[in-house]
């Protein structure tokens, strides 16, 4: 049995668990590239039956899946992913399964990020690296407006983080009552309203086609050339046009981003000379606990789907 561990960027995946339930069961290969043609997928791929894909990283649609019929296993890193084209899956009879994950990460992250542009600390660290001191002005989180698109659970704990630092809180989603607001502490509001009072936006909603280019040139315009906009979620979430429009008018004052429409982010693409930015490769979830339980029970799936035994399918 053949098994390929894709997008392995750090090359860690075989140090961060325990493989040795599937000694002498399966050949492991760990790729640490990102492929984006199909044509280098299917080249790659062709000779593999299990193939462990890390979140949304390489999408599986029902062309690449039907190009690779001796594929038999896909497991994803995390309980959900929408890249998998999981009818195509069943059809051709390519079972899929999950891991858990963990909820802190992509939260801490978020305020680091937040931190991070508010205080222009990446700005200030390159200054005194480089022989400078005080370039910029930062600003107080204190005392300023929170909105938070969508409070489901790395939204509620945004609005815990935020309640420590003394932020006022207010929220925004198409199905948030204000019951559930209240619960957590925030106000429901507008969409409009949100940008409109909101010094900082944080996005926390799952990319559908509902929330596609939910941010665009208007709700970026209501924000303001103060105000500042963090996304961990998905970058399609926000109009990427519109952003780097934005922040190179000064119609915003900053954006702090994890997340991008095409990632890895292009290397001529620009966001990566955007002023008034902080950015990262999608790390949200890049920690060592995190790791270490996706690729356990990856390894666990692999051996439980070898031995006949129940798997976290997808569904």
């Amino acid at each position: 049995m053949t098994v390929a561990i894709l997008d392995d960027y750090q090359s860690v995946a075989l140090t961060s668990a325990d493989w040795s339930a599937l000694d002498g069961a399966a050949e492991i290969t760990a790729f640490a590239d990102h492929l984006a043609g199909q044509e280098a997928l299917v080249h790659r791929l062709a000779d593999f039956d299990v193939v462990v894909a890390m979140r949304e990283r390489t999408p599986f649609p029902a062309e690449l899946l039907r190009r690779l019929p001796r594929l038999r296993l896909l497991v994803t890193t995390g309980a959900r992913n929408a890249s998998i084209d999981l009818a195509a899956a069943a059809a051709q009879g390519v079972t899929v399964c999950g891991t858990g994950g963990s909820g802190a990460p992509t939260p801490e992250l978020t305020w680091g990020l937040l931190l991070a542009l508010a205080r222009a600390i990446p700005a200030e660290d390159a200054g005194v690296r480089a022989g400078g001191w005080q370039s910029t002005v930062g600003r107080a989180l204190a005392g300023s407006t929170i909105g938070i698109l969508g409070l489901g659970r790395i939204g509620r704990q945004i609005a815990g983080y935020a309640e420590a630092f003394g932020m006022e809180r207010i929220a925004w989603s198409q199905n948030l009552t204000a019951e559930r607001a209240a619960d957590s502490g925030v106000r429901l509001v507008t969409k409009d309203e949100l940008f409109r009072e909101a010094d900082v936006v944080s996005v926390h909603l799952q990319l559908s086609e509902r929330t596609r280019h939910l941010v665009g040139a208007p709700e970026l315009d209501l924000l303001g050339p103060d105000g500042l906009l963090v996304n961990t979620s998905r970058g399609p979430i926000v109009e990427e046009k519109a952003l780097v429009e934005a922040l190179r008018t000064g119609r915003i004052g900053g954006a702090a981003l994890d997340v991008f429409d095409t990632e890895p982010l292009p290397s001529d693409h620009p966001l990566r000379t955007s002023p008034n930015t902080v950015i990262t490769p999608h790390i949200g979830y890049v920690e060592r606990e995190t790791y270490a339980r996706f690729y356990r029970e990856a390894a666990e799936d692999i051996a439980a789907w070898l031995g006949g035994a129940p798997v976290r399918l997808l569904t």
